[in-house]
């Protein structure tokens, strides 16, 4: 099969790979859709951290965010799986330490992350194997382009539920990128007053056409108290902009990542009784994702700029925007396309 492999920083191209089989426990999935994620392009600048702590090495095949049918199954499988619409997980833990037994799969220290770490092949391919375990079914309401959408949106969700959002509150996301949207259509669906901050341009236009006048740079910002202040950025200096910006007795959520660390002044979490959550993985809340994006309470659709074939990734990693595409931050793979 035809499958995208990145052999080293900036060092990447289609080849013909050994098509995945089905070992025990696992299906096959021919990949409908995959999202391009700003991982996967820390991974192109060899810029990933998981790479200098070894967790991943080159080369590797990316590819978390997926959509697609299930075509085989390997023993102890149901075989009832097979040609159905689904989208998986992208923490395997090992399912034995304390942490899987307690529901937390998705910090097992010896996790696998599919397209990410420890050697699981990843979705910018033809085929995919994962663990029938990680499958999530997808309704007929939930297109392919939604289902490669979910793994994002469970995210998103995951950081609006930390918020504790009462209907009313005034919520502020930083960073409108793909994860910040998402989090403010969240909180939205959820009742909120939402507001953006981000840098001046495209994405704080683009977030007004999904009906988000609230949308403002550092510079504009309101003077306002902001009951929820949700870090979906990777500047590091916001995380503390947050802790600056919150009312006291309010929610802070951290779900960006920034390539150097961040500094906050503890003394301000105390002093103003605030409370402060970092959200990691999308696990938790896949099926709530699907079930919101199969009412249509939040339809993510609009945040895809473009869909290319397996040919386009490189050019999309490298930050070449393809020719024609929307305003949206995200770009998708459709594997059995050409160009």
């Amino acid at each position: 099969m035809r499958a995208f492999v990145l052999f080293g920083p900036g060092e990447a191209g289609v080849v013909e790979v050994d098509a995945p089989v089905a070992a025990p426990g696992e299906v096959v999935v021919d990949v409908a859709r995959a999202g391009v994620c700003g991982t996967d392009v820390e991974f192109y600048t060899g810029e990933m951290e998981y790479l200098r702590e070894g967790h991943a090495r080159f080369p590797m095949r990316l590819g978390h965010e997926w959509s697609g049918t299930v075509s085989a199954v390997g023993d102890g499988v149901d075989r009832s799986w097979i040609g159905r619409r689904v989208m998986g997980d992208t923490m395997l833990g090992c399912g034995h330490c304390r942490r899987c037994r307690g529901g937390i799969q998705h910090v097992c220290e010896a996790r696998q992350e599919v397209g990410i770490r420890g050697g699981r092949a990843g979705a910018l391919a033809e085929r995919l194997a994962v663990p029938a375990s990680s499958l999530h079914v997808l309704p007929d309401t939930v297109d392919d382009a939604m289902g490669a959408m979910v793994e994002p949106g469970g995210n998103a969700l995951r950081a609006a539920q930390a918020a504790s959002i009462r209907p009313g509150d005034r919520v502020l996301v930083l960073g409108p990128g793909t994860i910040g949207l998402l989090v403010a259509m969240f909180a939205r669906r959820d009742g909120a007053e939402v507001h953006l901050m981000g840098r001046p341009g495209g994405s704080l236009e683009f977030a007004a056409t999904l009906g988000f006048d609230a949308a403002w740079t550092e510079d504009t910002l309101p003077d306002l108290p902001y009951d929820a202040v949700i870090d979906a950025s990777n500047a590091p200096e916001l995380p503390a902009k947050a802790l600056e910006l919150i009312e006291p007795g309010g929610r802070v959520v951290y779900i960006g990542v920034a390539g150097s660390p961040s500094l906050i002044d503890t003394r301000s979490l105390v002093l103003k009784d605030v409370t402060a959550i970092g959200i990691l993985s999308a696990s938790p809340g896949l099926d709530a994702t699907i079930e919101a994006y199969a009412k249509g309470e939040v339809d993510p659709r609009p945040l895809i700029a473009e869909t290319v074939g397996l040919d386009g990734v490189d050019a999309v990693l490298a930050g070449k925007r393809p020719t024609g595409a929307g305003p949206g931050p995200k770009i998708h793979v459709a594997p059995d396309r050409q160009g």
